[in-house]
């Protein structure tokens, strides 16, 4: 092959260095599932057209408030609401339709809410029947329809998942002034539908919100008899309490599930420091009270049970005041160790994929384990692991020892990771000793 003369001068040849790096997944991106409708009048003309109901059904980004409240209609559902609100006598079936309305505002608060927060993108999976109830195989949904959870197995960028219509979901509207009573006996179904997605994905966790209106003791009884203690659904359960009181996005302030403004101070953290930050001691915007106002002591009884509390602290507004998982683990106690662990497999595994079929040799021994010595060192270095040196924080084996020739002859490639986990001081103690004034020394 012949190739055209080059003037003297100089040239630079790019090559491939063969150096395979491994890639931090991203940790915070939620899915929120919930109720929404169409509007019975004919929409507003936006930039963005409304999602039809079909397309409502299936996993959606929205990557801001205004691309959610366009998709799904939500200036023309307030405007609605806002008529019957008013609306007086009230024709058969409005009171339903207020109900429906209400629900519906409760999936468009907790998006809210993520945006408000410092969350950048989401995944929305919609319920079309607001008026009925949902069971949880109807929850549990479908993988190839891609509805429910199910619809979410197909995408792996989510890390959170929260429901903050679930309880609005264990009870089907009426056509009365009062809504209907949510059932906590029906939500538990919901509840571990989520619960089981989560850990079967083993890279998101689920954002779970009591039911409205409890009190402080119904809390811990509901807590003992609905959500698992036990590994693995509790380490990847995250519960925050009280609700919180929002403005509205439709200007009628109500009270709100906590799980979206969680989502997004939960993103928020993880840019600002590192996912392995616990997000706690971290202020919720958007929020403009809490109707449940609980003491010291209250809180330690409810942080012992993996309870996360929302606290208001004087001069300093109100503020996410816990960071554990429902597992009394001491490897899943919390949050920020659990959602560490989730990233670094989750990277490991989404990077090392260029290694299936390759020789299975020293060679590939020996470059999977720089690679992932490489992303440990980083990690480590940004504060993610403990240790005054990497090999105090990690150790990475994959070699002779732990692949044998019967390894080898099943086709597999073993490599042995472990970590030590930065924990947070969650109890910060000071010991203040009294010295007595000394008599001054004369010059």
């Amino acid at each position: 092959m012949t190739t055209s003369p080059k003037p003297p001068g100089v040239y630079v040849t790019e090559k491939s260095s063969g150096v395979r790096m491994i890639v931090g997944v991203g940790t915070s991106t939620p899915a929120f599932l919930g109720y929404t409708t169409t509007p019975t009048q004919n929409p507003t003309e936006t930039t963005t057209p409304p999602f039809t109901p079909d397309e409502r059904k299936i996993p959606q980004p929205i990557r801001g408030w205004q691309e959610f409240a366009d998709r799904y209609s939500i200036p023309d559902l307030g405007k609605e609401l806002a008529a019957l609100l008013k609306k007086s006598p009230l024709a058969a079936g409005d009171q339903k339709r207020i109900q429906v309305l209400q629900r519906c505002l409760t999936l468009a608060e907790a998006v809210y809410g993520f945006f408000a927060n410092g969350g950048t993108s989401c995944y929305v999976v919609g319920f079309l029947n607001p008026d009925a109830k949902v069971d949880a195989p109807a929850l549990a949904g479908n993988a190839e329809t891609r509805t429910g959870l199910g619809g979410l197995e197909t995408v792996p960028e989510v890390t959170m998942v929260a429901v903050p219509s679930l309880w609005d979901m264990t009870v089907a509207a009426t056509d009365t002034q009062d809504p209907p009573t949510p059932v906590p006996a029906n939500g538990k179904p919901l509840i571990d539908q989520v619960l089981a997605h989560c850990t079967a994905q083993r890279n998101r966790l689920a954002l779970v919100d009591p039911p409205p209106g409890q009190l402080v003791e119904p809390l811990k009884t509901f807590v003992g008899d609905n959500l698992a203690s036990t590994d693995p659904d509790a380490a990847f359960t995250a519960l925050y309490y009280p609700w919180v009181k929002v403005p509205g996005v439709d200007g009628v302030p109500r009270t709100v599930p906590p799980s979206g403004h969680l989502a997004g101070v939960w993103a928020r953290t993880d840019a600002e420091r590192g996912v392995f930050k616990a997000p706690a001691n971290q202020n919720l915007r958007g929020v403009l009270d809490l109707p449940t106002l609980l003491t010291d002591d209250q809180n330690g009884e409810l942080n012992d049970k993996g309870v996360n509390c929302l606290r208001v602290f004087p001069g300093r507004g109100l503020l996410v005041w816990g960071a554990r998982t429902r597992s009394t683990s001491r490897d899943w106690k919390y949050l920020n160790v659990r959602r560490l662990v989730c990233f670094l497999s989750d990277s490991i595994r989404q990077s090392s994929t260029w290694a299936v079929f390759e020789p299975n040799d020293d060679r590939l021994w020996a470059t999977l384990r720089h690679s992932v010595t490489s992303f440990l060192t980083d990690q480590w270095r940004q504060g993610a692991l403990l240790g005054r040196t990497p090999d105090e924080a990690f150790y990475v084996i994959c070699d002779s020892t732990n692949n044998t020739s019967a390894t080898i002859d099943a086709g597999q490639v073993i490599c042995d990771i472990g970590i030590a986990p930065v924990r947070p001081a969650e109890f910060v103690h000071f010991t203040i000793t009294q010295i007595a004034g000394q008599p001054g020394q004369s010059g």
